[in-house]
Protein backbone atom coordinates (compact mmCIF):
# COMPACT_ATOMS: atom_id res chain seq x y z
CA UNK A 1 0.00 0.00 0.00
CA UNK A 2 1.34 3.35 -1.23
CA UNK A 3 1.57 6.08 1.20
CA UNK A 4 0.27 9.19 -0.06
CA UNK A 5 1.60 12.73 1.37
CA UNK A 6 -0.79 15.79 1.25
CA UNK A 7 0.03 19.42 2.47
CA UNK A 8 -0.26 22.76 1.62
CA UNK A 9 2.98 24.05 -0.43
CA UNK A 10 4.95 27.28 0.37
CA UNK A 11 5.21 28.26 -3.21
CA UNK A 12 2.78 30.13 -5.69
CA UNK A 13 2.38 31.43 -8.94
CA UNK A 14 2.07 34.92 -9.30
CA UNK A 15 0.65 37.61 -11.79
CA UNK A 16 3.14 40.69 -12.22
CA UNK A 17 3.16 43.52 -14.23
CA UNK A 18 6.23 44.93 -16.18
CA UNK A 19 7.27 48.62 -14.66
CA UNK A 20 8.71 49.70 -17.86
CA UNK A 21 5.62 48.24 -20.64
CA UNK A 22 3.00 47.62 -18.58
CA UNK A 23 2.79 43.82 -19.50
CA UNK A 24 1.05 41.39 -17.25
CA UNK A 25 2.86 38.29 -17.14
CA UNK A 26 2.56 35.26 -14.49
CA UNK A 27 5.92 34.01 -12.93
CA UNK A 28 6.96 30.82 -10.67
CA UNK A 29 8.07 32.79 -6.64
CA UNK A 30 10.48 30.12 -6.66
CA UNK A 31 12.19 30.64 -9.46
CA UNK A 32 15.39 28.86 -10.46
CA UNK A 33 16.49 31.25 -13.10
CA UNK A 34 16.23 35.03 -13.88
CA UNK A 35 12.64 35.66 -15.58
CA UNK A 36 12.62 38.74 -17.98
CA UNK A 37 9.58 40.43 -19.65
CA UNK A 38 8.31 38.62 -23.25
CA UNK A 39 8.15 42.10 -24.45
CA UNK A 40 10.72 44.78 -23.50
CA UNK A 41 13.01 41.75 -21.80
CA UNK A 42 13.35 43.77 -18.27
CA UNK A 43 14.36 41.66 -15.43
CA UNK A 44 10.83 40.23 -13.94
CA UNK A 45 12.32 38.11 -11.39
CA UNK A 46 16.20 37.48 -9.73
CA UNK A 47 16.69 34.05 -8.23
CA UNK A 48 17.99 34.49 -4.40
CA UNK A 49 18.45 30.75 -3.25
CA UNK A 50 15.05 29.92 -2.24
CA UNK A 51 12.21 32.68 -2.69
CA UNK A 52 13.03 34.67 -5.92
CA UNK A 53 13.78 39.03 -5.75
CA UNK A 54 10.32 40.04 -7.61
CA UNK A 55 11.39 43.13 -9.33
CA UNK A 56 7.77 43.88 -10.68
CA UNK A 57 4.79 45.05 -9.73
CA UNK A 58 2.72 41.97 -8.07
CA UNK A 59 -1.03 42.24 -9.45
CA UNK A 60 -2.69 39.08 -8.36
CA UNK A 61 -1.43 35.66 -6.34
CA UNK A 62 -3.05 32.81 -8.46
CA UNK A 63 -3.74 29.48 -6.40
Amino acid sequence: MAMRIEGKTQSKFLKVKCTDCENEQVVFDHAATTVQCNVCGRTLVEPRGGKSEIKSKVIEVLD
